[in-house]
């Protein structure tokens, strides 16, 4: 039981992010896990936010779906999660996996705000409405999640349905999301800590900020650290980046962030740390076809005259995604997203090429890699579950 325990929380533990990339809802962990009426079980369980991300790929149709969670300071030491759980959640905040706050709520809606995010709360916010008028203008932007004959589904507070629409990321989301931030506290997870000489000393000898950092809280318009209140050092811009995303079957099984500069490689089983590993949703013959090392994506800075503005700003997203074959049996290339055989492109080994608006590559038939806003998702069969693992008798959902 225990070891089965693990397994899920390690499952979970893949699912939860505050790359502003990634995350596809915002949500309050504390709410989440205290929620009994999900299995009816304990007071606390952070298996329930294994069943409320299950909830949200079902919905969203795609797998391996991160979510933006804030954490309650008290929740690090509360009594009614096991040991074994608050040493997870404290994992979490220190790897920056999590936001810990003293106030979630508004942070919650803060980062939703910034990010374009929908929310996954039963609160419904009346006193805030005023400061984040998205709360009652679009519809599905606020889901409860609630119980279902199989597991938790979700509510929109207003408008009804039950998919989470995202949003667009704010101005303010935009400007900070364009610079990279340090906060002077020494070993801040989220924007890597400063030490010595002050807040700001020395900034610009501090390796660059990951481009996932999460967007900065905003107190009378100065960038605060949420965890530390401290105010944050400008550190330069942040790095370009693009999201591209593995479609197999028809559906989206992941997606992963191509940054400036680090390239990514993509295959049945890549060498390089960081590389997508696609084997475990392959068939027999797609594993014989689909090399260790497959595909390279590079995202390379814009040239003036190829298509973007020369002024662009570095954070802006635009720049070329070029992709390399490294494999054995080679690729093709879906311009516009085509699914017609006469207008494939073979991709030799070797041979690389810049991917066009809505291009797609074609590792083996069924399995493509391109931007993720060009490729939809949708399967006849269910995203795969992170309570998989969980053992039966610690969930008790409630009957029909």
């Amino acid at each position: 039981m225990r070891f089965e325990i693990s397994k899920v929380l390690d499952a979970i533990e893949g699912r939860v992010c505050t790359d502003p990339s990634l995350a596809r809802a915002v949500l309050d962990l504390a709410e989440v896990i205290r929620y009994q009426n999900l299995d009816s079980g304990r007071p606390a369980s952070l298996l329930r936010l294994g069943m409320v991300i299950d909830a949200l790929a079902r919905e969203l149709e795609e797998d391996s779906v991160p979510v933006y969670a804030v954490v309650h300071r008290a929740l690090l030491s509360d009594a009614d999660l096991t040991s074994n759980e608050r040493m997870v959640v404290r994992r979490w905040a220190d790897d920056g996996l999590v936001e810990v706050l003293d106030n979630p709520g508004d942070r919650m809606l803060e980062v939703a705000d910034l990010l374009g995010l929908p929310v996954l709360s039963r609160a419904r916010f009346d006193g805030l409405r005023g400061r984040f008028p998205w709360l009652v203008e679009q519809p599905g932007r606020v889901l409860a999640p609630v119980p279902g004959a199989g597991g938790p589904v979700f509510i929109a507070h207003v408008g009804g349905g039950n998919v989470p629409v995202a949003g667009s990321r704010s101005p303010a989301g935009a400007k900070l999301l364009a610079r990279q931030w340090r906060c002077p506290e020494p070993g801040c997870a989220l924007f890597g800590g400063g030490g010595g000489g002050g807040a700001f000393a020395d900034l610009a000898r501090v390796d660059r900020a990951p481009a996932g950092q999460p967007p900065p809280s905003l107190r009378n318009g100065v960038p605060i650290c949420p965890r530390h209140g401290a105010r944050l050092g400008d550190a330069g811009p942040r790095p370009r980046t693009e999201v591209l995303a593995v479609r197999i079957g028809g559906m989206v099984r992941r997606r992963f962030v191509l940054t400036e500069g680090q390239p990514v490689l993509v295959g049945r089983a890549p060498d390089q740390q960081g590389g997508i590993v696609l084997g475990q949703w392959l068939n027999d013959e797609a594993r014989r076809w689909i090399s260790r090392s497959h595909l390279r994506f590079e995202l390379r800075a814009t040239a003036p005259g190829r298509g973007a503005a020369s002024d662009a700003p570095s954070w802006s997203g635009r720049g070329e995604v070029i992709v390399t074959d490294v494999s054995t049996n080679g690729s093709g290339i879906r311009p516009g997203g085509s699914m017609a055989e006469p207008d494939r492109v073979p991709l030799s080994p070797q041979q690389s090429r810049a991917l066009a608006a809505r291009d797609m590559v074609e590792l083996y038939p069924g399995v493509q890699v391109g931007r993720a806003e060009d490729l939809p998702t949708g399967a006849p069969f269910t995203p795969t579950s992170v309570m998989a693992e969980a053992p039966t008798m610690a969930m008790r959902l409630p009957r029909p």
